[in-house]
């Protein structure tokens, strides 16, 4: 190691601070990317980030925005995209390159168009997992790159497409999706699907030999392949700065609780900033000045990604019906940190769904989330916090902006909470479909972060598990936190005895109060004539709440005719199986029309 490498590698400072604007969105090849341009002074460097793929991306995405912000406030512009077939991007077509060249094709694609809106001469890559792998094995076609940073990186494919299969069982059985919709014959994890071309290619895929100038390889300390990883690198000729991948298991375990490893990052841009060329002169390239978009075109949609709001701070992404467009624009929120696309590309599937049935719609990141750069001085932790409702408000200002009006809000967990709160606060919604909401207003006196991370699950749910013989197993290998599970267990009879006395007591309650306040605001709802679809998942903890206000089953919501309530079988929180998807979305497209 150089001094200018240990230099890199030690010496840092706090670097990720929020941007006051979003990226600007590019359109390419079917499909989008993200432009950060430089803050003055510009250098001669500029980063295009390589993705991995699944749920690691869904956390990662947000962490490639926080460094496109600090890579920015050093001068240094940044581009990320979404591989074809994922993300915003169209579908793959026919006659499209098969297998991993396909996603090959895009980093190429991608470095070209960093190239032309930087005019930098010469870039570095910083990627993470599969997308590590990926862009060594095109890296020669990429020219002048002065290095390029692996984050916990695949160096087998036949062992990655092991670990999502065992990743892939985790999270089926830690958001309880049922037996029979747990996908077993494909490589799949949390409702995305990897090509069986790609599946095929990676079977055979090794570390590919090539020679890099620079790297900086984050290192898993359980993972002894990241380490031959990085010396296979080293062997070729590089000059290799190694640091530890701190947090990364608590960072891509699950985007609802993922903590973003801020000191890694801060490693990272100070590596990058060390792989820094002279400043550009300030005519040297108008990289500031981006042409808008061009549309992306399906079959039965046209997609156009957008930023609104003051300073353009939210992103989002515009999808429109190719013919004659019919009902109420479709507001789509996301769920908790969840990127605009949704889990398990859900939001991008209803998006042009809707549009085959002649109905638009816009889904964006709320301030914070995704794509979209926090509000400076804001709150570090946005669920189930009112400033959300600005996030919509300025939604509904862009599409009343844009002649698409009225408008309709659906959503699921904390964003079926905003969608809730937004219907109540802005009149221009004329109706909302709200998805397993855990509550309809806010207790001041919760934790939010103490109860995503502890919300117990239902007492029948803890009976069926108990009368499992893996569940004994996992007793005696001392696998169950048997106090925690104790603890939820008081706490789901303790819950069960309140849904019954609540409603009885509530009668009974000051006006002022959180049940009285709720009452109130369906009552006007109401009154407004605006239409509720109510969507609960059979075991769904927000059962509970909706029993407090509503009686045993939401029978009290009776006296609403304009709320409806459905309740799926066999659905997890997240509507991961397809038939919880599909009655989700006819809710959605009937509510469209219903409010033309």
């Amino acid at each position: 190691m150089n001094a200018l490498s240990k230099i890199s590698c030690e010496s840092v400072e706090p670097v990720l601070k929020p941007a006051l604007s979003a990226a600007r969105p590019v359109t390419f090849s079917g499909t989008v990317g993200l432009f950060m341009p430089p803050a003055a002074p510009r250098l001669d460097l500029a980063v295009l980030f390589v993705s991995p793929w699944g749920l690691e991306e869904l956390c990662v995405h947000k962490f490639w925005r926080m460094l496109g912000d600090g890579l920015s406030a050093k001068g240094i512009a940044s581009f990320r995209f979404d591989y074809s077939g994922t993300g915003d991007a169209l579908d793959i077509v026919d006659g499209a390159p098969s297998g991993l060249a396909r996603w090959e094709n895009d980093i190429v694609e991608a470095a070209a168009q960093l190239r032309a809106l930087s005019g930098c001469g010469t870039i570095a890559v910083v990627s993470q997992g599969l997308g590590s792998m990926l862009a060594l094995r095109v890296l020669e076609r990429l020219g002048s790159t002065a290095g390029i940073a692996c984050l916990a990186p695949v160096a087998s494919g036949r062992t990655h497409l092991r670990e999502l299969q065992i990743w892939s069982r985790m999270v089926d059985e830690g958001l309880g999706v049922p037996e029979k919709d747990r996908v077993r014959d494909r490589t799949a994890i949390g409702g995305l699907f990897l090509p069986e071309d790609i599946v095929s290619d990676l079977r055979k895929a090794g570390m590919p030999e090539v020679a890099v100038r620079k790297a900086l390889v984050a290192l898993r300390p359980d993972r002894p392949g990241d380490k031959q990883f990085a010396e296979t690198l080293r062997g070729a000729g590089a000059d290799i700065c190694e640091i530890d991948y701190v947090g990364y298991d608590a960072f891509v375990s699950n985007p609802l609780i993922s903590v973003v490893p801020e000191g890694v990052g801060e490693r990272l841009i100070a590596w990058v900033s060390s792989l820094c060329g002279p400043s550009l002169k300030d005519d040297a390239h108008a990289g500031a000045m981006i042409a808008s978009p061009a549309e992306l075109a399906g079959r039965h949609f046209r997609e156009l990604p957008v930023t609104f709001g003051e300073n353009g701070r939210l992103y989002g992404v515009l999808c429109q019906p190719l013919g004659k467009r019919r009902g109420a624009t479709t507001i789509i929120l996301g769920t908790a940190y969840d990127r605009h696309a949704g889990w398990g590309r859900s939001g991008v599937e209803m998006a042009r769904q809707l549009a085959s049935e002649g109905i638009a719609s816009l889904r964006f990141d709320a301030a914070n989330v995704g794509d979209s750069p926090p509000v400076p001085g804001g709150p570090g932790q946005i669920l189930y916090h009112p400033s959300q409702l600005d996030d919509v408000e300025a939604a509904l200002d862009f599409l009343e902006k844009s002649e698409l009006l009225p408008a309709v809000i659906c959503g699921r967990c904390s964003g079926s909470y905003l969608g809730f709160r937004s219907v109540v606060a802005d009149p221009r919604l004329k109706g909302a479909v709200i998805a397993n909401p855990y509550a309809f207003q806010w207790d001041p006196a919760l934790d939010v972060d103490v109860v995503i991370h502890s919300a117990p699950r239902q007492l029948h749910e803890y009976r069926s598990r108990m009368l499992k013989l893996e569940t004994f197993r996992r007793l005696l290998r001392r696998e169950v936190d048997v106090l925690g599970a104790a603890t939820n267990m008081v706490r789901a009879v303790l819950r069960r005895l309140k849904r019954y006395l609540l409603p009885v007591l509530n009668r009974f309650s000051h006006s002022g109060s959180l049940h009285s306040r709720i009452i109130g605001e369906f009552q006007m709802l109401l009154d407004r004539n605006t239409s509720i679809d109510l969507i609960y998942s059979e075991d769904d903890v927000g059962l509970v709440h909706l029993a407090e206000h509503f009686g045993e089953g939401g029978r009290g919501l009776s006296r609403y005719p304009n709320v409806r309530m459905t309740i799926l079988p066999d659905a997890d929180h997240n509507l991961t199986p397809v038939a919880a998807r599909e009655a989700y979305l006819r809710a959605v497209q009937d509510m469209a029309v219903l409010k033309n």
